[in-house]
């Protein structure tokens, strides 16, 4: 079981990975999320369905979750509709976008050949943290060849200080534009992955993820101060599998999964408190280089 929840966590950070560039990166919410994941799932099992080849479906998955963030983005810069409510705009109308993809409220993937079966000679689990972990790296490698170049210098730029970005002569829209195309692309990606190994796309698959991401973000923050940006991401990661195991944790209890969402929220709410409560006990950093006076 501990095999599947660390599974889980791989697939789990790539969202977690994706929401870290809009709300750490941009420093603003984005409800488009609970659209584009399952759009992302829904591209891309339909694509299968439809016999296209599992990776070229993730590639589709990607594109559409691009192209949600873009409208958005538009919305956001253009049409001056505060991020939450263009957002709240995107992610409903996704929901006729995708009955319109399936054509149907969910579809499975039965007897069809997804990404996980290019390595259905291991172990159970192991070939979804054989595959999540090649995600990974690529993923993390490349946001990290990006902020390292001078387009991601300026992304940054906009997100610590607007205003004196633009005074550099940044287009900050175009940057906020940027970075709701690139979040919603993982996003998406994020919706494909879980999809395939979950072996259905759903048109309400987007419920609370947004919950789950930020978790990645928060378990680690708290776990983690100080941090370089590629340590960060790899936090991301690290805070995905440790939530991953907690939920774990909740079922192995007893407890009733259909309540698992309050059991998710209940998580995410005390690890966002973790870091008043230290502060009040006057505690130092759980694990890392410790907060700086």
């Amino acid at each position: 079981m501990i095999i599947s929840a660390i599974a889980q966590g791989f697939l789990w950070a790539v969202l977690g990975i994706g929401l870290y560039l809009t709300y750490r990166i941009l420093k603003f919410p984005d409800l488009t999320t609970e659209g584009s994941f399952p759009l992302g799932a829904a591209v891309a099992v339909t694509a299968i369905v439809s016999d296209v080849p599992p990776i070229l479906a993730i590639f589709l998955a990607i594109l559409a979750g691009m192209g949600a963030g873009l409208v958005t983005g538009l919305l956001y810069t253009k049409g001056k509709v505060p991020v939450i409510l263009a957002g709240i705009l995107v992610m409903s109308g996704l929901h006729s976008v995708m009955l319109f993809i399936m054509k149907r409220p969910n579809i499975n993937l039965l007897n069809q050949e997804t990404l996980f079966d290019l390595f259905k000679g291991l172990p159970n689990y192991y070939d979804v943290v054989f595959i999540g972990i090649i995600v990974l790296i690529i993923l993390i490698s490349v946001v990290l060849a990006f902020f390292y170049t001078n387009l991601g210098q300026a992304f940054i730029a906009t997100g610590d200080n607007e205003d004196m970005a633009r005074s550099l002569g940044i287009r900050t829209d175009n940057m906020k534009i940027l970075g709701l195309v690139i979040s919603n692309g993982v996003i998406a990606l994020a919706g494909a992955l879980v999809a395939q190994n979950n072996g259905y796309a759903d048109v309400n698959g987007g419920t609370g993820v947004i919950v789950i991401g930020l978790a990645s973000l928060i378990i680690g923050e708290v776990m983690f101060k100080d941090l370089k940006l590629g340590e960060r991401l790899c936090t991301i990661v690290i805070g995905s599998v440790l939530y991953q195991i907690l939920l774990l944790g909740v079922i192995e209890l007893g407890f009733d999964t259909t309540y698992i969402r309050i059991f998710s929220s209940v998580i995410l709410a005390i690890c966002l408190m973790i870091p008043q409560i230290r502060k009040s006990l006057n505690l130092g950093t759980i694990i890392g280089r410790g907060e700086k006076e």
